[in-house]
C-alpha cells in the first residue's frame, strides 16, 4: 500500500492536524489520512467514502447455531479493520440471531414483542463482543451506539453524533435495531445506511456468496447474479432481505452488495472496486 502523494495532502489540507491527532490513515474528506490501493496494477482510490456493513448474528456463530465462535469473531474484526485501513468510514449494524429470534416466540410461549426485545439485547451483546475484538487489534476508537438506551456500556444512537464519530475516523457499531419490536435488523441496516449518508450497504451473508435465482443449497445448478437492479430482483422474486427493507432501499436508491462473510478479503476488495458477490442498484 502507498499513501496518497504530498500533492493530495497539500490540496486537502489538515494533514498535519490529522497526524497530531494520531489518526493512522489520511482521509481527504475529513482532514484525515487516506490510503490508495492497487487493483491489478494502477494506483486507485476506494470507490466508497462511507459504508454500512450489515452483519448477521449467525456470522459470529460460525458453524454453530448459537453463541459466538471466537474464530469467526476474529475473522469479522479483521475484515472490518481491513476496510477501515483503506480510509473508508465504517459503521456496522449487528444482528442478534445467534442468541434469539422473534419468530422463536411461539415455541417459548412468549409474545412476539417480548421476543423481539430479547433479540435487541442479543444485538447489543454481539456489538460489545465485536468492540472487544476490534479494540484488541487497533488503537482506533470504536463506539457502540444503541437504539435502546443502555448508558453504562454504550452511547445512544444520535444521527449527527454517529456522523461526527465516522468523520473523525472512528468505527461505529450500531445495535438494538431501531428500538422497536416486529422489525428484523434488515430494516435498521437500510435505515442507518440512509441516515448516515453511506455510499453503500454491504450485506454480509453466512453460507452464500451472493444472490441466486434459486436456493443454491437445494439446487446445485442455481445461477448467481453478479449485478441486479431492484426492479429485476423484484421481478425474479428473489429474497434478499425483508420486503419492507428492500422497498426502502429501492425508493432511496441505495447501492447494496451481497457477499459471503466467510470469504477472506472480499469486503475490502468490494470497497476497492471489485465486483464480488451480487451488486444491487437502481440502474
Amino acid at each position: 500500500m502507498e499513501l496518497i502523494t504530498q500533492t493530495r495532502r497539500e490540496r486537502t489540507g489538515g494533514g498535519d492536524k490529522a497526524q497530531k491527532a494520531g489518526y493512522p490513515h489520511r482521509v481527504a474528506w475529513a482532514g484525515l489520512p487516506f490510503r490508495a490501493a492497487r487493483i491489478g496494477g494502477p494506483l486507485t482510490v476506494p470507490r466508497y467514502r462511507r459504508v454500512v456493513v450489515k452483519l448477521s448474528g449467525e456470522a459470529l456463530a460460525g458453524s454453530g447455531s448459537s453463541g459466538v465462535d471466537p474464530a469467526s469473531l476474529s475473522r469479522v474484526a479483521e475484515e472490518v479493520l481491513s476496510v477501515h485501513a483503506l480510509g473508508v468510514q465504517v459503521a456496522v449494524v449487528v444482528g442478534g440471531g445467534n442468541y434469539f429470534r422473534g419468530r422463536m416466540a411461539e415455541g417459548w410461549g412468549i409474545s412476539r414483542a417480548e421476543a423481539d426485545n430479547i433479540g435487541m439485547l442479543g444485538t447489543i451483546m454481539n456489538a460489545l463482543m465485536l468492540r472487544g475484538a476490534l479494540t484488541a487489534r487497533t488503537d482506533t476508537d470504536v463506539r457502540v451506539m444503541t437504539a435502546v438506551p443502555i448508558h453504562s456500556v454504550a452511547e445512544p444512537f444520535i444521527r449527527l453524533r454517529a456522523v461526527h464519530h465516522l468523520s473523525r475516523g472512528m468505527i461505529v457499531l450500531l445495535a438494538g435495531g431501531i428500538g422497536q419490536p416486529y422489525v428484523t435488523t434488515d430494516y435498521p441496516a437500510v435505515q442507518r445506511a440512509l441516515e448516515l449518508d453511506a455510499d453503500a450497504l454491504l450485506v454480509a451473508k453466512r453460507g452464500v456468496d451472493g444472490v441466486y435465482d434459486t436456493d443454491p443449497h437445494l439446487n446445485p445448478d442455481a445461477i448467481r447474479f453478479t449485478r441486479l437492479t431492484y426492479d429485476e430482483a423484484l421481478a425474479a422474486g428473489v429474497r434478499i432481505m425483508d420486503t419492507s427493507a428492500f422497498v426502502l432501499a429501492n425508493e432511496q436508491s441505495l447501492t447494496m452488495h451481497v457477499f459471503d462473510v466467510a470469504a477472506a478479503g472480499v469486503m475490502r476488495e468490494i470497497c476497492e472496486g471489485a465486483e464480488h458477490g451480487t451488486r444491487i442498484s437502481v440502474k
